[in-house]
């Protein structure tokens, strides 16, 4: 019976043993796949591209002023008329033109800035809106304003209270583009990182995308946008 008690020990011992390796193992790897996975890149990419602008708001703006309002009235009406004949007849569209009513200001009636000395006393703005896609139409119309004032109709420019606005509307159509492209742009940098640390990138641990900006190219273009676009990319290194 003693030496059954100590063959059962030994048997006992040896499946101690092996336990004990296992679990070992088991420890190894799992401290190993902890160290893997708690390194990690953070990177950038950055998609960028000139587009030109689609789509313009041009306001034409002609200002005037007469003692005499029904004066003033028949002036501005026959002004709307000139502008808007101009716009047609150069290729923009009756459903693109909004003709604002005329904004009449009675100086005698301000109570400050009024000047005894200013025999115009009624002053009046009108605003001609163009809203249209033919944004090379318009751009050239812009420059073919000396044929609205042989007909004595001088348009106000760079009024700051009616700025023009060109607009790039198709911003959808390039997104998927930009976004794979700064998405490649980030793996590289990533790669770069990887073999300047003697490691090698792994699976895409997390990843988000910036908001899209569009901006202007310059003060003197700007029918002329930058879109931009940075995502954020997590990637896992291993050695």
């Amino acid at each position: 019976m003693k030496t059954g008690n100590n063959i059962g020990m030994s048997g006992a011992g040896c499946t101690i043993v092996i336990g004990l390796t296992i679990l070992g193992w088991f420890i190894y790897a799992g401290m190993a796949r902890f160290k893997d996975s708690d390194r990690s890149v953070v990177v950038k990419g950055l998609s960028e591209r000139e587009v030109e602008a689609d789509h313009v708001i041009w306001p034409l703006v002609y200002r005037y002023a007469d003692d005499n309002l029904p004066s003033l009235y028949s002036e501005m009406e026959k002004a709307g008329k000139i502008m808007h004949d101009f716009l047609v007849t150069n290729g923009i569209d009756e459903t693109e033109i909004t003709v604002s009513p005329a904004s009449v200001i009675d100086i005698q009636a301000e109570r400050y800035g009024y000047n005894k000395e200013d025999p115009l006393r009624y002053k009046a703005t009108l605003v001609v809106t163009v809203a249209t896609g033919k944004v090379d139409i318009v751009r050239e119309l812009m420059t073919k304003q000396d044929d609205l004032l042989r007909k004595g109709i001088v348009i106000v420019s760079k009024d700051y209270e009616f700025p023009t606005v060109f607009s790039f509307d198709s911003l959808n159509d390039i997104k998927p583009e930009m976004v794979a492209e700064a998405t490649k742009n980030a793996r590289a940098t990533a790669e770069k990182f990887a073999e300047d640390s003697d490691s090698r990138i792994g699976k895409i641990r997390s990843a988000s995308q910036g908001q899209f900006t569009i901006s202007d190219r310059d003060q003197n273009t700007p029918h002329i946008k930058v879109v931009r676009v940075v995502t954020t990319i997590v990637y896992s290194l291993k050695d």
